[in-house]
C-alpha cells in the first residue's frame, strides 16, 4: 500500500487532467506524481523527450534505463521498462545481464558495455573516472553521452518517487504507454 493516496485522475483539473485524459493507461507512478502538480507536467515532458527524442539508440537508452533501476532498487521501473525495452529491440540476454550487473557479458557489445560501465559510474560515483569516460566517448558523441546522464538521472528521480513513497506496482503497460508517449510528441 502506498504511503500517499494515489491521486484520482478524475479529481484533478488544468493541464493534469488534460495530461491524464491523454493517457493510454493512468499508470500508479503518475498518479502518484501528481502530488507535484506544478513539476508533473514538466517531468512527463522530459521523460517523453528521453523516450522518443533523443539520439541515443532507444536499445541503449532503455539498457540505461533498466541499469538505473536496477542500481537504485527502483522495482516500479524495472516491472515497466523490461517490455519496453524488448519491444524496441533489446535481448532478454541483455537484460538479464544489467539485472546481474555483468556489463562484460557476451550479449552485450562493446559499445553497450563501455555504456553501461559509464552509466554505473554516473549513478553510484556521480564523477565519472578517466577510463570509463573514454571508453563511452570512442563508442558515443558528446551528445549521447549527455543524455545517457540525463537519462539515468530522470530513472534514478523516478525510482527514488516510487519506492520512496511505496507505489503500488502496476501490471506491466509495456509498450501501450510507450507508443502513447510517441503520439504525444512530447
Amino acid at each position: 500500500m502506498a504511503r500517499l493516496p494515489l491521486i484520482d485522475p478524475e479529481t484533478t483539473s488544468g493541464d493534469i487532467r488534460a495530461s491524464f485524459d491523454r493517457m493510454p493507461v493512468k499508470l500508479n507512478i503518475f498518479r502518484m506524481m501528481a502530488h507535484a502538480e506544478a513539476n508533473m507536467i514538466p517531468a512527463m515532458r522530459l521523460g517523453n523527450s528521453i523516450l522518443h527524442k533523443q539520439k541515443l539508440s532507444a536499445v541503449n537508452r532503455e539498457l540505461l534505463i533498466l541499469q538505473a533501476a536496477q542500481l537504485e532498487g527502483g522495482a516500479y521501473e524495472w516491472r515497466q521498462h523490461v517490455p519496453i525495452a524488448l519491444g524496441v529491440g533489446c535481448t532478454q540476454e541483455q537484460i538479464d545481464a544489467v539485472e546481474r550487473g555483468d556489463y562484460d557479458a557476451a550479449a552485450l557489445s562493446e559499445a553497450e558495455c563501455a555504456l553501461l560501465k559509464f552509466g554505473r559510474e554516473v549513478v553510484e560515483n556521480v564523477r565519472v573516472a578517466e577510463a570509463p569516460f573514454a571508453a563511452a566517448r570512442k563508442h558515443f558523441s558528446d551528445q549521447e553521452i549527455v543524455e545517457s546522464i540525463v537519462a539515468l538521472g530522470f530513472y534514478m528521480m523516478m525510482a527514488r518517487l516510487t519506492e520512496a513513497t511505496e507505489t503500488d506496482l502496476d501490471p506491466a503497460a509495456g509498450m501501450k504507454v510507450y507508443d502513447g508517449g510517441k503520439k504525444q510528441g512530447g
